[in-house]
């Protein structure tokens, strides 16, 4: 039975005989039952505890027949927690006054001396209205978080290549878990994209994605942009706030950009992962979370581990599952693909007239290395589409940055005269040549595992 209790009460009476009996009672009813006869301990005592329900006097010893301490401390509630469900206590005489504070704020009120069932009933009816003000309000901190995610123009990710669809093959798998996901990839390959695909087909799909750019907190604000603060914690806490893990309670966690988070906030995210729980700043009482984590970055997160940039244990904790995305270069089968798509788009976006990339232009895009992958490509589309005055769109509507391609130089020349390096990275570039970008195979060929090639193309700038 003790194990099935629920709810916390606090009861505020100068009366010390009322509170040990209203202890003694209801005790048996609640996980937690606090009394204090002093109401100007109420702002310490609502700052260190959450309570469900508030039972407070109307009179107090100061004013014992007017009820206007009742109210002034009705309002000091309310003013902290707008969410509060306070229950008032008042004498059989008083039941105007009672009224009219339920008007003002108050849930309801009971009569003195009461009867224990009657109070009891009045209580579970406030505490359920409790629960249901803490649901709305955290429906409304995520229907926020949606509604800022709700321009998200290119939701279905575009691709047919075999690198692709070894990521697609990934994302079915892994989704319907709730295994953590660390994502890899060059700026600008898509990995929010991937990231949204394992929500969308996950079991959280009907809860909020959240999205987090770890590169852009500031230290000062990492813990209660992450885990919340209460009212008053710091200068701009004008209000209780919930943090990113709270709002993704239920659903799924994206973290872009872990790779840049340094290692003081690394420990902090760590025990909040480990934990399940977090504790908003000005708090005292940590919430539990349940949520599904994905991360992503486009650092050598694995390097950064012997460079004591990166805490080995929380690698651990956010990579049950690792994808690493293709760049565009090595994915050229999708560039014709996401650039009519893109076409369409900025064509109805700008009301213009442009239905598709004339054959000279996709030849020119296939052969062009895209250092900033989609997001680049995605870029010149929109800058063409606006610029051009063609039905179709011509190489000259496309600008392009010039890229050195000293790689011709490279392998014209004569291997006695080259070192080891230069003699890998030529082979390097001939295996991808030959396998048209698909990198497992062209580590299988050149003997080496994925992640040993990856980490020569971070080197050699490959």
């Amino acid at each position: 039975m003790n194990e099935q209790r629920i709810g916390k009460i606090l009861i505020i009476d100068d009366n010390e005989d009322l509170l040990k009996a209203a202890k003694i009672f209801l005790k048996r009813h609640f996980a937690q039952v606090d009394t204090e006869t002093n109401p100007d301990l109420l702002p310490i005592l609502t700052h260190n505890e959450q309570y469900d329900v508030i039972l407070l006097d109307m009179n107090f010893t100061k004013d014992v027949s007017s009820g206007q301490e009742g109210f002034y401390w009705l309002d000091r509630i309310l003013e902290m927690d707008p969410s509060a469900v306070v229950v008032l206590i008042t004498a059989y005489g008083d039941v105007n006054l009672a009224v009219k504070a339920i008007k003002e704020g108050a849930t309801d009120f009971v009569l003195k001396p009461w009867e224990n069932e009657k109070l009891l009933a009045t209580l579970n009816s406030a505490l359920r209205l409790r629960q249901k003000k803490l649901e709305v309000d955290l429906l409304k901190s995520q229907k926020e978080t949606l509604e800022k995610d709700i321009d998200n123009k290119f939701k279905d990710i575009i691709g047919q290549s075999p690198a692709m669809q070894e990521v697609f093959e990934t994302i079915e798998r892994v989704a319907t878990t709730d295994a953590n996901v660390l994502i890899l990839g060059e700026n600008g390959t898509g990995k929010e994209l991937i990231a949204r695909a394992i929500h969308r087909n996950s079991k959280r799909n009907r809860e909020a994605f959240v999205g987090v750019d770890l590169g852009s907190i500031t230290q000062t604000l990492f813990e209660s942009e992450l885990f919340g603060h209460k009212k008053g914690s710091f200068t701009d806490a004008k209000d209780d706030r919930a943090g990113r893990f709270e709002q993704a309670h239920k659903g799924t966690l994206f973290f872009d950009e872990i790779g840049n988070l340094p290692l003081p906030l690394q420990a902090k995210l760590l025990a909040a992962l480990q934990n399940r729980q977090v504790t908003r700043v000005g708090a005292n009482k940590p919430v539990d979370v349940n949520i599904r984590l994905i991360s992503a970055t486009n650092m050598p997160i694995h390097n950064m581990i012997y460079d004591n940039t990166f805490r080995q244990d929380l690698l651990y904790r956010i990579n049950t599952i690792e994808i690493q995305l293709p760049p565009l270069r090595e994915r050229i089968e999708d560039i014709p693909l996401m650039a009519d798509h893109f076409i369409s788009f900025y064509s109805k976006k700008y009301n213009k007239d442009i239905r598709k990339a004339s054959e000279p232009l996709v030849k020119r895009m296939i052969k062009y290395s895209w250092p900033g992958n989609i997001r680049e490509l995605q870029h010149s589309i929109e800058r063409a589409v606006i610029m051009s005055n063609h039905s179709v769109l011509q190489p000259e509507d496309l600008f392009l940055q010039k890229v050195q391609q000293p790689e011709k130089q490279d392998e014209s020349v004569s291997l006695d005269h080259l070192n080891i390096e230069d003699v890998e990275r030529i082979l390097i570039r001939k295996a991808l040549q030959k396998h048209n970008g698909h990198i497992t195979r062209a580590a299988e060929e050149l003997g080496l595992t994925r992640s040993s090639l990856y980490r020569r193309l971070e080197k050699y700038g490959l």
